[in-house]
């Protein structure tokens, strides 16, 4: 089945076309308690005051706001903090295949992409 049809619930990096070899594209990240449970390609805001992860949401006013990971593995962060895997920098992905917090809209998702390909993660 194509990547692009499956399930969004799909496995630990679906989302990826590549990324920098001995894997320089990831890097380890908290995701704050109380951003839900999240899947994999779930694209991720930093929030300023604690330097913790949350889902990407445009409408915020506290870092998260700005597109700055997406996130490899799912979690649940509904009741405490997680640590997992991000896509930081230098990787091409499926854009179509990112999960976005709800009612992001295009005009949103294209300047979150921007965002993202400022650190070398590139949607295609």
């Amino acid at each position: 089945m194509d990547i692009l049809t499956q399930d969004r619930t799909a496995g630990a990096g679906h989302y990826l076309v590549s990324e920098a070899q001995g894997y320089r594209s990831r890097e380890q990240a908290i995701v704050a308690s109380g951003a839900g449970k999240l899947r994999a390609g779930t694209v991720l805001g930093r929030i300023t005051a604690s330097g913790k992860l949350s889902t990407f949401a445009p409408g915020a006013a506290d870092g998260s706001e700005k597109a700055v990971a997406i996130l490899w593995e799912g979690c649940d962060a509904t009741a405490q903090d997680v640590r997992r895997t991000i896509t930081a920098r230098d990787a091409e992905v499926h854009a179509d295949a990112l999960n976005w917090g709800a009612g992001t809209t295009d005009a949103q998702k294209t300047a979150a992409m921007a965002s993202l390909a400022a650190l070398g993660i590139v949607g295609r």
